[in-house]
């Protein structure tokens, strides 16, 4: 189409597919025409003022590469972070490893939640027939040893079916179950089962922050320390 063509014709009455398609055809139309690249105006997404294509290019431009440096940023974050969890289970790992009792486990296991984890509202709930030991025994505050029937422990069914640990909101009957005079601080939850043992277990973490544990986070590591305390336990 010829600028003379083209005078006098509207925008509305111009097909843009038909533009669309003829310049994905023709790409070295601006090469033929360097004139239209300065004549051409784009309105600036931001500033609403008017630029040439060639600086909207630019700005495009830009835009990605901030974008990337942004996806970049993250990954090295999310890296950093699994690199430093990486280092606590390890940690954690080590103090189990050099435990010969179930007793020095369930001590390291309570130290190394609160010193290395920062876990300062956490419980470990054993049934009685996988602790050992009779109800209101417990070595200490950390530990809760429950009947294997209790009524309580048996609304943790769908956790131990999963064999999963779960994040986010808990049942008010659960949380205070599990926290006890500290049930009202805590805004979200950690719940790891312990399905190694027979029967199964469960370790809660509770945090005051509603963020903290929640339905999308990974849970890998989780599943680690399950393992790594169900193993240290079965200890005879």
């Amino acid at each position: 189409m010829s600028s003379k063509s083209a005078q006098g014709i509207s925008a509305e009455t111009i097909d843009e597919q038909a533009i669309g398609q003829y310049l994905q055809q023709h790409p070295d139309l601006f090469d033929r025409h360097p004139q239209l690249l300065t004549r051409l105006r784009l309105v600036h997404p931001r500033t609403g003022s008017t630029v040439s294509l060639i600086e909207r290019q630019v700005e495009v431009l830009r835009e990605k590469q901030a974008a990337s440096e942004q996806k970049l940023a993250e990954f090295v974050r999310v890296a950093r972070a699994n690199d430093a969890l990486a280092d606590k289970i390890h940690r954690f790992t080590r103090r189990l490893v050099r435990t010969s009792t179930r007793e020095q486990a369930l001590v390291q296991v309570e130290a190394s939640l609160r010193e290395d984890f920062d876990a300062y509202h956490a419980v470990l709930v054993l049934p009685t027939a996988a602790a050992g030991v009779p109800p209101g025994d417990a070595p200490s505050h950390f530990v809760r040893l429950v009947a294997s029937d209790d009524a309580i422990l048996k609304s943790f069914e769908s956790l131990f079916g999963s064999g999963k640990p779960r994040c986010g909101q808990v049942r008010d009957s659960q949380r205070d179950f599990l926290f006890g005079n500290d049930s009202a601080a805590i805004s979200s939850v950690a719940l790891i089962p312990l399905t190694a043992l027979s029967p199964p277990g469960l370790l809660a973490i509770g945090s005051v922050d509603r963020d903290h544990f929640h339905p999308g986070m990974s849970t890998e590591f989780l599943s680690r320390m399950a393992e790594l305390i169900a193993d240290s336990l079965a200890r005879a």
